[in-house]
């Protein structure tokens, strides 16, 4: 048996298997640096530590990172043992390389093969989060969290989509389900953010994902400017992705399939990005999988400009004081 939440409320919950993929290869181009191992804590701990901290209290038992090949001995160094002696640690690289038989396994044109092959050598980030997922896909052993690396989403959603995976039934089509938060509460203060929007129908059940790249704030709420140029208001009550999902390995023939796609479409633009939202919303759109939104009570915080530091740990201070977690968090 294991701590979980089931109908909103804290109990015991059958213990089953739970990883958590942690994305940890992006570049960090608008805060300047490696976001990841800039410390929020009283006694100098990261956001990925009070994430893993909250997942083990939920009942998930490994951990998958994701990271850059060419950032491993750095990135063992300041977080992988900081982590390794408390839960099991496994790695997956994210390679921008994208490797010649993988894409002929996507059944790819020449043509697609040879623009993806010099994109691979011009790139100077990653193919983006959905492609962060599948490089997680040998490592991963059953049903999987997906969260960013460097944003803090509270305990609850670990709560609630450990719920979900006691409770999700098998049925024709997959289950899945995404953590949302409210707009307004995941801005920064220091520059445009992207953000997932989520609509929904009268009931509340997902209906599409939006990527939306340069959401700012405004006095009256948010707006954002779409790709071809056109503003659009938003009120801040929005749901959105924060790239915090459940999800289970049907989902990777799934996602290569959806990569094949991308490939064949944007695969000779060099800034192209393959968004986890984008490619969980198309499964949802086309019915081959089900999208459970589900909500957190918690408060978002995280990492996009070096500005934001002082206000992530103005978070964190408030939470240990508040008695949410313990100082040292690891005692």
């Amino acid at each position: 048996m294991r701590w979980g939440f089931r109908d909103g409320q804290c109990g015991r919950v059958p213990k089953s298997s739970l990883d958590l993929v942690i994305l940890a290869a992006g570049v960090g181009s608008r805060f300047g640096g490696v976001k990841q191992v800039q410390p929020v804590g009283p006694h100098g701990e990261l956001i990925i530590e009070y994430s893993v901290y909250d997942a083990l209290r939920a009942g998930f038992d490994r951990l998958v990172l994701v990271i850059r090949r060419e950032i491993e001995a750095d990135f063992r160094a300041a977080i992988g043992r900081r982590l390794e002696g408390r839960v099991d640690v496994h790695y997956a690289y994210q390679e921008m390389n994208l490797g010649a038989e993988r894409l002929a396994a996507l059944g790819q044109s020449a043509g697609t093969l040879a623009a993806a092959a010099r994109q691979a050598e011009l790139r100077t980030k990653p193919w983006g989060t959905a492609h962060a997922v599948l490089a997680a896909r040998n490592a991963v052993r059953g049903p999987f969290a997906v969260i960013n690396a460097d944003d803090f989403y509270g305990a609850s959603g670990y709560g609630a989509l450990a719920a979900h995976f006691q409770t999700a039934r098998a049925p024709a089509r997959p289950v899945y389900a995404l953590v949302g938060y409210p707009l307004g509460r995941t801005l920064s203060e220091h520059g445009a953010v992207s953000r997932g929007l989520c609509a929904t129908d009268d009931a509340g059940r997902l209906l599409r994902i939006t990527e939306a790249t340069r959401i700012e704030r405004t006095a009256a709420g948010a707006r954002y400017t779409d790709a071809a140029g056109r503003g659009h208001a938003l009120g801040g009550d929005e749901i959105v992705s924060m790239n915090f999902y459940g999800l289970a390995p049907e989902v990777f023939p799934q996602m290569e399939r959806l990569f094949g796609e991308f490939l064949a479409q944007s695969g000779e633009d060099p800034k192209a990005e393959f968004y986890l939202p984008t490619a969980i919303s198309t499964l949802n759109e086309r019915r081959e999988a089900e999208v459970a939104l589900l909500r957190s009570r918690d408060d978002w915080f995280g990492l996009t400009y070096r500005e934001d530091l002082p206000a992530a740990r103005s978070a964190v201070a408030a939470l240990v004081a508040d008695g949410r977690y313990p100082s040292p968090l690891w005692g």
